[in-house]
């Protein structure tokens, strides 16, 4: 936090977070993710069984795509020793990736992410979702980023909306396998950050997804708040 000018008001520093590869240590992070409150919009937790086959897939993307622990970075330069009250640097906040999916015979990646709910509403999952954009722009292989968070997860859609996406419409979606829901399909478009024209095929539109990689029709949990 830093204090405004002139008029005493503290205003919030925007967090500073990096991205770590998913590794074997992440189904701790799955299972503090499964929470009631985190997957209202997607059905409910998942079992055991679920999050065991979940969590192999992250660790199974294998080329099409990544998942990711999201850390707390401190206020200031990298290495630092303060961060956020209440949220140390260093601190596993949650998880975000990418990965392919088909849309109208096109391929694209999807994103989804988790905050763990202490640390919600600080802007956390847009700064991870920035910098999840910047990987997906650099793998160079599809033109576009997709988000489907539920119309009615509104801090999910404003998340999408302050990190550059833009609204498509609505769609159907599949979450999990056999749920309908209503969707919102937030694009953005990736030529603009791997500054050409990645060889994944045309942009894709709306329409039913599929979650490529991710059987279940998506391996995102798109649950955070701003």
């Amino acid at each position: 936090m830093k204090r405004g000018t002139g008029t005493g008001a503290r205003v919030r520093t925007p967090p500073r977070v990096r991205i770590e590869p998913w590794g074997a240590d992440g189904l701790d992070l799955l299972r503090r993710l499964n929470a009631p409150e985190m997957t209202g919009h997607l059905g409910g937790p998942e079992t055991e069984r679920q999050l065991l086959a979940r969590h192999r897939r992250y660790l199974d993307l294998d080329g099409a795509g990544q998942m990711f622990r999201v850390v707390l970075l401190p206020d200031g330069a990298p290495g630092g020793d303060e961060g956020e009250p209440g949220a140390p640097a260093g601190a596993v906040v949650g998880s975000i990736g990418f990965w392919e999916l088909t849309r109208q015979g096109a391929a694209a990646y999807e994103t989804g992410w988790g905050v763990l709910p202490e640390f919600q509403g600080r802007g956390i999952a847009v700064a991870a979702a920035r910098e999840v954009i910047g990987r997906a722009g650099a793998e160079g292989r599809h033109r576009s980023l997709h988000a489907f968070p539920s119309v009615h997860h509104a801090a999910s859609n404003a998340v999408c909306r302050k990190a550059g996406f833009e609204l498509m419409g609505e769609c159907e979606f599949e979450y999990p396998k056999g749920r309908p829901m209503r969707s919102h399909d937030w694009r953005l478009d990736l030529t603009a950050i791997s500054g050409g024209a990645p060889g994944g095929g045309a942009s894709a539109g709306g329409g039913t997804s599929s979650g490529g990689a991710f059987p279940d029709g998506g391996g995102g949990v798109v649950a955070a708040r701003s």
